[in-house]
Parts: structure tokens; C-alpha cells; sequence
């Protein structure tokens, strides 16, 4: 592995929010930067591995709050390049993952510039683990299907298009997270499938409430949980009993496997 070179553009995944799982490339890279454009979430943990002399660029994406044009965010990144600086375009989770990836990468073909894409750790499957949630398992589940909670196609539901994998994972759903779980249910899935919720997961505020599909979205709202949060709907969502902090709402009891 190689340390950032002038004038290329890094685009790097920080893993869901722990620095413990910000990869050996990434960390390289932070290291070596001159400049990195960091998304809001995700993030913070992994800022501490840039030099204090590097210019630091918060392009925003704050869930429904303010947010810094996607076009600015690539002009941003390519007139840096072009300047000659070694650029890390710095996204939470995995950047190949609901990460607006296709569109930077597009605007570094138009203008030339080289680039390289460094996976992340992904928060779809990150944060169901540090529940104690495997999104597989041998008995209940072989088939996962990770779903953005809103999409920007008109007419497309994506809800509904994954509603019968063994287990659905729902990112950037909170907002809608009545409206997800009608989809389901109304798709088919049964009213008593486990349900978690978990928010700011993978970090040391983490909290999981596990009900059912149909109970979920009146529990979050009672309990005062938000974003950001995963979802994650099936039943390995009932193995979360007994991992990490919780607030426990209407779990099944479910036999454990070994």
C-alpha cells in the first residue's frame, strides 16, 4: 500500500462511526492527505487520523437538514485535485453504499482526474453486529436485502421490491419508518416477524428496541429513539435479546441455535 499521491482523489468509507473499524488503507490515507471532504455522519472517528495541517471540508448531508449540493461537492473535490493536493473524499460506512459514489466518480472521469475507490465498513451490516445481530444465520435466514428507507426515482418502491428476502435491512428509513412497515406487512411479511431498531449503533450511546413489524414504528415513537438508525427486520432481529444495551419492547421469545 502506498501513501496519497498529488492530485489523485481517495474516495474512502470510514466505517460506521468507530475508529476501531476505519480500515488499514483508509487510516493510510487520512495519514497522508492534504485535504478531505468529510460527510457528517460517520465520520468523526476517523477525522482523527488527518494531520492537523490538512484542510478539513464539512460538505454536509445531514439527514433532512442542511446540505451542501451535490454538484458544489464535486466541483469541490475536482478543483482540488486539479490544484494538485492529495484529496480524500471521506463518506461514512462504505462508499459504494448509498454513498452518491457513481455520481463523484463520474464527474472525476469528465475531468480526468485519477482516482481510487476504498471500501468501507459497511453500517448495514456493521451495526446489526455490534447488536448482536447476525444478518444471516444457517436455520432463519440465507437471503439479506439492504434497502434505502426513501428513493429518488418517482414510482420506484423499493420496499416492496425486497420485502420477501429472509431479512431486510433498512438505512436512511427513520423518517418513514410507519409508512416501511405498512409496506412490508401490506408485501406480505407477517405482523409478528421481529423488528429491531438501533440507534447510533455501533458507537458507545448505542440503544436497540426489538419488537415486532407490526408494533415496531409505536414503539420507536414511545421510546424517543432516532436517527440515525438501521433497521432491521426478520427473525435473526430476535437473536438481538441479551447483546449490548437495550431497550427491550414485545420480544418474541425465540429458541437460540448453536
Amino acid at each position: 500500500m502506498s501513501r496519497a499521491e498529488a492530485g489523485f482523489v481517495y474516495l474512502v468509507g470510514a466505517g460506521p462511526g468507530d475508529p476501531g473499524l476505519v480500515t488499514l488503507r483508509a487510516k493510510q490515507l487520512l495519514e497522508s492527505c492534504d485535504s478531505v471532504l468529510y460527510d457528517q455522519l460517520g465520520t468523526a472517528g476517523a477525522l482523527g487520523f488527518v494531520p492537523p495541517s490538512a484542510e478539513r471540508i464539512s460538505v454536509g448531508k445531514v439527514g433532512h437538514g442542511s446540505q451542501v449540493a451535490q454538484a458544489e461537492i464535486e466541483r469541490l473535490i475536482v478543483d482540488r485535485a486539479r490544484a494538485g493536493r492529495r484529496v480524500v473524499r471521506l463518506k461514512g460506512g462504505c462508499p459504494t453504499v448509498f454513498g452518491r459514489l457513481a455520481e463523484e466518480v463520474e464527474a472525476l472521469r469528465s475531468a480526468q482526474i485519477p482516482y481510487e475507490i476504498v471500501p468501507g465498513v459497511s453500517s448495514a451490516l456493521a451495526v446489526p453486529a455490534a447488536a448482536g445481530i447476525p444478518v444471516t444465520h444457517r436455520l432463519l435466514a440465507s437471503s439479506v436485502a439492504i434497502v434505502a428507507g426513501h428513493c429518488a426515482r418517482p414510482g420506484n418502491d423499493p420496499i416492496a421490491a425486497v420485502a420477501h428476502a429472509d431479512t431486510v435491512v433498512v438505512l436512511m428509513g427513520v423518517r418513514r419508518l410507519p409508512a416501511i412497515t405498512q409496506e412490508l406487512l401490506a408485501a406480505g411479511r407477517d405482523a409478528d416477524t421481529p423488528a429491531a431498531f438501533i440507534s447510533e449503533g455501533a458507537g458507545p450511546r448505542q440503544q436497540v428496541l426489538v419488537a415486532t413489524l407490526s408494533t415496531l414504528a409505536s414503539e420507536v415513537e414511545r421510546s424517543g429513539l432516532g436517527a440515525p438508525a438501521v433497521v432491521v427486520v426478520g427473525e435473526v432481529a430476535g437473536l438481538a435479546r441479551g447483546a449490548g444495551r437495550f431497550v427491550l419492547a414485545d420480544v418474541l421469545a425465540r429458541p437460540t441455535y448453536s
